[in-house]
């Protein structure tokens, strides 16, 4: 769209706190943005709760994150299955193995082709445990990330939202997410990334469901 801990939110909580978004806790949220934000009650109105659209930790999903950068969601899917075709499990071992030509072949720019070889370089040579990401704060696991070339605070805030599954990340320089809000809101222009992080502050805590019910709006107009 560039176009990311294990306890789950329960009601016993009194802190309210939540480590990682389940199926309830969206729903929990989505309720509670609801009900203090008129124009996404409209579009949850409109078009139901959207999805968890929960990714499975590791390797490969971050392939797919860094294929998603700057191109349609399609685009990347189909690059990302091409890839999983040749190599199932994808590790990272498996994916070094490929020359330039089969992975221009599954869809991969040199410069990706670059990131991803770096990227499976870097767990290889241990300087990333993508396994230990769980355990970590918001900003740990974006430091963590970005280490990596190629890997920039979009990249590493859709593995916290839709991997991590952490309830308030907003993942700044998403296309999708500023057209969304400029039809949601009503705006006369598209706002810029300053204007769409500012205003996501009004849904903390918050912010990935935010996303997730614009996403919503976006897919499900163009649809």
């Amino acid at each position: 769209m560039s176009m990311e801990r294990n306890t789950n939110y329960t009601g016993s909580n009194t802190r309210g706190t939540i480590s990682s978004l389940t199926e309830e806790a969206l729903l929990h949220g989505v309720r509670a943005l609801c009900r203090r934000e008129p124009d996404l009650r409209r579009v949850v109105k409109q078009f139901g709760p959207p999805p968890l659209w929960a990714r499975e930790p590791g390797f490969s999903t971050l392939i797919h994150i860094i294929l998603e950068q700057q191109v349609s969601l399609a685009s990347a899917r189909a690059a990302h299955n091409r890839l999983i075709e040749l190599a199932r499990p994808l590790t990272p071992r498996r994916f070094l193995k490929f020359d330039d030509a089969t992975l221009k072949a599954c869809g991969f720019s040199r410069q990706k082709t670059v990131y991803c070889r770096h990227l499976a370089e870097s767990i290889i040579g241990r300087r990333l445990d993508i396994d230990a990401l769980a355990s970590m704060d918001d900003e740990t696991v974006r430091v963590e990330l970005e280490q990596i070339n190629g890997i920039g605070r979009w990249t590493s805030d859709i593995y916290l939202l839709m991997v991590l599954r952490r309830p308030d990340i907003w993942p700044r320089g998403d296309l999708a997410l500023a057209s969304a809000a400029q039809e949601v809101k009503q705006l006369e222009r598209r706002p810029t990334y300053d204007e769409l992080d500012l205003l996501s502050t009004a849904w903390k805590p918050w912010r990935a469901v935010a996303a997730r019910i614009l996403w919503h709006h976006y897919l499900s107009r163009r649809r």
